[in-house]
Formats: C-alpha cells, sequence, structure tokens
C-alpha cells in the first residue's frame, strides 16, 4: 500500500524536504525513481534522520563511482535494487575474461571514464547489441531491415549482461530487458539476492 509519495524538480537544490515528509508518513518501505544526483540526496538525507526503512533505488540510483560515493558508502549499505548488468566493482567479476575486455575497451578509448560507473557498462552492452543487429543486416542496412532485425532478437547474451539475462525482441515488444536480478549493496559492492525472475 502506498503512504505517500513526494516528487522534485531537477532545479531544486535538495530533496530534504521531500525525504523528511515521507518519513513522517510511518511508511517501512522506500522508494527511489530518481535521477543519479537525487538518489544520491535521497540516501544521503534517509540515513542522516536515521530512518531505517527497506530502500530500494532504480537503476539509475545504482551506481557506485557517480552516486553510491556521493551519498557515502556507509549510508549505503543496505540499499536494494534490481539490476541486469555485471558490476564493475563486484568483486566476482574480477577475474572475468569480459569484464577484463570491457576494462581494456575502456583503458584504450575512454581513459577518463570512470570504471565503477554503471552507465559506461551500459553504453557498451547497448553497442554491442546495435553491432548484433547491424551484423545480421548484412549489405541490406536499410532501416527497414534494421528495424525488422532489431525486432527479431531471440536469446541475445552480451558480455556484460548478468548470466542469465537474455535479449529477446519482437515485432511488438521492443523493450530489450525483461529480466532482473535482486542485488543489496553491502557497503562495497552489489551483492546478488536471487537468480534471474522474468517480469
Amino acid at each position: 500500500m502506498i503512504v505517500a509519495e513526494a516528487s522534485y524538480e531537477v532545479t531544486d537544490p535538495t530533496i530534504d524536504s521531500q525525504i523528511v515528509a515521507l518519513k513522517s508518513s510511518g511508511a517501512d518501505t522506500l522508494f527511489t525513481f530518481a535521477s543519479p544526483k537525487f538518489a544520491a540526496l535521497s540516501i544521503r538525507k534517509t540515513f542522516d534522520i536515521g530512518w531505517r526503512p527497506l530502500h530500494i533505488v532504480a537503476q539509475p540510483g545504482t551506481s557506485v563511482g557517480s552516486v553510491l560515493k556521493a551519498a557515502g558508502l556507509d549510508k549505503a549499505a543496505g540499499l536494494v535494487a534490481a539490476s541486469f548488468l555485471k558490476d564493475p566493482t563486484d568483486l566476482r567479476w574480477r577475474d572475468d575474461p569480459e569484464m577484463k575486455a570491457w576494462l581494456a575497451w575502456m583503458q584504450k578509448y575512454y581513459p577518463d571514464g570512470d570504471v565503477t560507473d554503471w552507465v559506461n557498462v551500459f553504453g557498451y552492452t547497448i553497442a554491442q547489441a546495435m553491432v548484433h543487429v547491424l551484423r545480421q543486416c548484412g549489405d541490406n542496412l536499410t532501416r527497414e531491415n534494421v528495424m525488422a532485425k532489431a525486432a527479431q532478437l531471440r536469446d541475445l547474451e552480451l558480455p556484460l549482461l548478468l548470466p542469465g539475462i537474455k535479449i529477446n525482441t519482437s515485432a511488438s515488444d521492443f523493450r530489450t530487458i525483461k529480466e532482473m536480478q535482486l542485488q543489496r549493496f553491502d557497503g562495497k559492492r552489489w551483492v546478488r539476492i536471487n537468480d534471474a525472475t522474468g517480469q
């Protein structure tokens, strides 16, 4: 049951009053659907006022580099999120050849990029999906053919998707990601809670 909602404007300097109002509602669960800056503000303020709800953040608020460090890693401990990408801060991927290939690519093509930021992993993965579609097109690179091939992806596995996450599309459903895995932040990294479940 939703007991309270709050919004913000991108020009707001803080969202302190919104977080205080949400706490006073008696809610025991907080969903933060916010851009990175406001996700960090939400995490920090929730912690600073001593409110400890089950705090679930949307994908834009999961970046260790650009969000959780800004909020304070200790303040982010316990957060829950759903993800579909390998997290470059997760030690379980340290020896993963696909993560190593991505890190080498980052060093070569984007050395100033933050390798702890999921957005860089996401951009790389999107580009790989596009390359797959273009290869399927062969020499016929018309818009019609590109769209047709994009609507025929079947069980496509890409290197930085979490194991078990596959891309499937159809002419009536262009959503590429339909599965995610729950994770909890332990103060240093995201730790998977369960296996992939279709959504």
